[in-house]
């Protein structure tokens, strides 16, 4: 059985190619991906700041190159299995940005570690017992493992409760001759999404203000914190103030999706960044009256941020409804989509959705340019 990559691959370099894909298809538009990663190193350099973008976005190894290749100074991973994924195809400076406390798992970050080299890969630290597990089991390995404390900021999913914490595992850390403290990480996904501008932005300058307190706090110990890590798309002009954080983990930038465009366009002006990721489908039925059937259901899109949003091949005002594991039910405005018929949506989370894909089919305006694999899809 042939899958969908292999269906796809004569197609590439046809004109016209993208109306020919076999569907649903995951789509990446070439010329807007590049722009919104040269967007952001660019405003990353005019800050001052560094850029480490976060992979779980979009689990390719290709992009992660091209990041790199742009200015960002290396790479954030959510999970174990994405780091080893973008050390072994030689990225550099991965950060794996959740703490790694099983035996299997620390027996993994050891053995990476080791592959990365120094100054190749850190890990974060919520708690003094991973500390010590950690060091006991770096005996063997040829340099100090690099980390950095990890402070709950945001939705508390993991990270240090309180500043009091951060500071004696900061301690504890720096005591620690097989452990090197690198920095703070002080993530806050629960502001990327907020809407009023004013509130993300009061929002985000509470957390800046409690971050350099922590960082002064350390100082006058004796304590630095060369790296402090965090932001995200949605705060990362707020917090490229230089007064806290010295990178940026934005990830979502390259994509953009309905929710990150909503959040990042204020009234008559549009988001800095493009969107660039899309899912084709096909009118698989056309036999209702007020809806056509096309074939992209819950295994397609995420369905956590709502639904997805038309941008080609019938009305922006049609309207999507999740009708399935493999079918929408698009209610149509103007002309009916006709059997066959492609329709691309926006993704509602970019970052889920390409988790649910194999492969991105790269497109140059109708051309059909390359197929690049999810490189790290389902890594865990």
């Amino acid at each position: 059985m042939l899958s969908d990559t292999q269906v796809n691959t004569p197609l590439i370099g046809l004109t016209g190619g993208r109306q020919s894909l076999d569907t649903p298809a995951l789509l990446l538009d070439l010329g807007a991906l590049m722009r919104n990663i040269e967007r952001m190193a660019a405003f990353a350099k005019a800050r001052g700041v560094g850029l480490r973008p976060h992979v779980k976005t979009h689990k390719s190894v290709e992009i992660a190159r091209r990041q790199v290749a742009a200015g960002a100074i290396g790479v954030s991973c959510v999970t174990l299995g994405e780091a080893e994924v973008m050390v072994k195809a030689g990225i550099p400076d991965v950060l794996i940005t959740s703490p790694a406390v099983t035996p299997s798992k620390i027996a993994r970050v050891v053995k990476l570690a080791r592959l990365a080299g120094p100054g190749g890969m850190m890990v974060v630290v919520d708690d003094p017992r991973n500390a010590a597990d950690l060091a006991a089991a770096t005996l063997g390995l040829p340099h100090p493992l690099e980390v950095l404390v990890d402070y709950g900021a945001g939705y508390n999913r993991t990270g240090a409760a309180t500043e009091a914490q951060v500071l004696e595992l900061a301690r504890r850390i720096a005591a620690e001759p097989r452990l090197k403290l690198r920095g703070l990480q002080a993530y806050a996904g629960n502001l990327q999404h907020i809407v009023d501008r004013e509130q993300r932005s009061a929002a985000a300058a509470g957390l800046r203000e409690t971050v350099a307190r922590i960082v002064a706090q350390a100082r006058q110990e004796g304590i630095h914190f060369e790296i402090v890590t965090g932001a995200g798309t949605g705060t990362h002009d707020l917090d490229a103030q230089r007064d806290a954080f010295t990178e940026l983990q934005a990830g979502s930038y390259v994509f953009m999706d309905a929710e990150y465009t909503q959040v990042l366009g204020a009234p008559g002006q549009p988001s800095p960044f493009e969107v660039s990721l899309f899912v084709q489908t096909a009118v698989v039925s056309a036999n209702a009256a007020d809806w056509v059937t096309v074939d992209g259901g819950t295994k397609c899109f995420a369905t956590d941020a709502g639904v997805p949003l038309v941008a080609r091949g019938a009305e922006p005002a049609s309207r999507y409804a999740f009708f399935g594991d493999e079918h929408g039910k698009l209610l149509f405005a103007g002309a009916r989509p006709a059997l066959g018929e492609r329709v691309e949506f926006v993704t509602p989370h970019c970052d889920p959705t390409v988790n649910l894909h194999d492969a991105y089919h790269v497109v140059d305006g109708d051309t059909l340019v390359a197929i690049w694999p999810v490189d790290a899809r389902g890594r865990h």
